[in-house]
């Protein structure tokens, strides 16, 4: 029996080492193919550590852009500004020299009635027909063609009436202008 319990414990011993050195090659085999995932890991993290740095070189570039932009609005809303109030102290000058041109126009007209009204006297400034003297008669003479009428002079009065009305267009029209940029 001893010859028997013998070869049965070479035998299990020789089944036990065919499954040891089986377990041993399929463990080489993962501990291979764990090495090769390592170095695609180790490639993987490279990658992530390059994408990183540039990223954080991205987010610093933004960061320096955008104070820039900050930096650079701000000074455009204060230039703006101060055009704004420019603009304004120009338009209440415009307005300022309209009503003064009004004003003068009003006088003008005060002064001159009859001329801006384009009337002429009233009847009654003129002589009764009982008191005029007769006209004397003239020889005939060959008629002789009227000379061309001379243009009609234009009174201060009109001149500065047209010049407040230019005037208003042009500060209306640079209203429009600011409004438009401001819009």
């Amino acid at each position: 029996m001893s010859l028997i319990v013998s070869i049965l414990a070479d035998l299990l011993v020789a089944v036990l080492l065919v499954a040891c050195i089986g377990t041993s090659v399929s463990l080489g085999r993962r501990i291979t193919r764990l090495k090769g995932d390592e170095a695609a890991m180790r490639q993987t993290i490279g990658d992530l550590m390059v994408a990183t740095e540039s990223a954080e070189r991205a987010i610093t570039g933004l960061r320096t852009t955008l104070a820039e932009c900050d930096r650079t609005l701000a000074e455009r809303l204060r230039l703006a500004e101060r055009t704004n109030a420019d603009l304004a102290a120009q338009l209440q000058a415009g307005d300022e020299v309209l009503s003064r041109i009004g004003r003068i126009v009003a006088q003008a007209r005060a002064a001159v009635p009859g001329e801006v009204a384009g009337l002429a006297p009233a009847p009654e400034a003129q002589a009764p027909a009982a008191f005029v003297a007769p006209a004397p008669v003239a020889p005939q003479v060959a008629p002789v063609p009227p000379p061309a009428p001379e243009p009609r002079p234009v009174s201060t009065g009109e001149r500065l009436g047209a010049a407040a009305a230019a005037a208003r267009a042009l500060s209306e029209r640079a209203l429009s202008r600011l409004q438009a940029q401001a819009a």
